[in-house]
């Protein structure tokens, strides 16, 4: 249902522009892209450089027909790619939407960023716990305390998205070498 994808999705994605026009803006990475979303529709609107990364060739072939079709093509830099293996501090920002859990966000998305950057994750429902868990992460990879920021109300009633919104770590220090570790790795030893 195309009304219920915008709602659902693009409103979703485009709610948290308040929170990524507060800072630095040159540069933006997506990570875990799949749809497109939040990637795409932040791209279509925002003059800022994009680059959407998943490591699915067959979602990176579709985030390439989509940026094009959109006419995108020209600021969306498509990354078949794991995101470990992208250059670290070549961001200001990175997104996150429906990728893992907070933990592993801050973990792989922390040293993406350049000083002042900010990892931006959509989540939703109550996340109390998962933020709480995730602060060790942000704490030993040179992050900021992990922020609950809310969709506007606005937003969230008109497209259905209550209890929707971000969770804001700004890059406050350096992050060690040696992170992000591996996905096994990760996984035998969470945060």
């Amino acid at each position: 249902d195309p009304i219920l994808i915008a709602q659902r999705h693009v409103a979703d994605s485009l709610a948290a522009l308040p929170v990524l026009r507060n800072g630095p803006t040159d540069g933006l990475i997506d990570i875990g892209s799949g749809a497109g979303f939040p990637g795409l529709p932040i791209a279509a609107v925002m003059p800022w450089p994009v680059t959407v990364v998943d490591s699915v060739g067959k979602k990176a072939a579709f985030l390439r027909a989509a940026a094009d079709a959109m006419g995108l093509g020209d600021r969306v830099d498509v990354r078949n790619a794991r995101a470990e293996t992208l250059e670290r501090a070549s961001a200001d920002i990175v997104t996150a939407r429906a990728v893992g859990s907070l933990a592993d966000l801050i973990e792989v998305g922390l040293p993406l960023l350049r000083p002042g950057g900010r990892l931006v994750a959509w989540k939703r429902g109550d996340i109390r716990e998962e933020i709480a868990a995730a602060g060790r992460a942000a704490r030993a990879l040179g992050g900021s305390v992990p922020r609950w920021q809310p969709h506007p109300e606005g937003v969230t009633r008109a497209a259905d998205l209550a209890g929707h919104g971000v969770v804001v770590v700004t890059r406050v220090g350096n992050p060690p070498a040696g992170y992000p570790r591996d996905p096994a790795t990760r996984k035998r030893r969470p945060w």
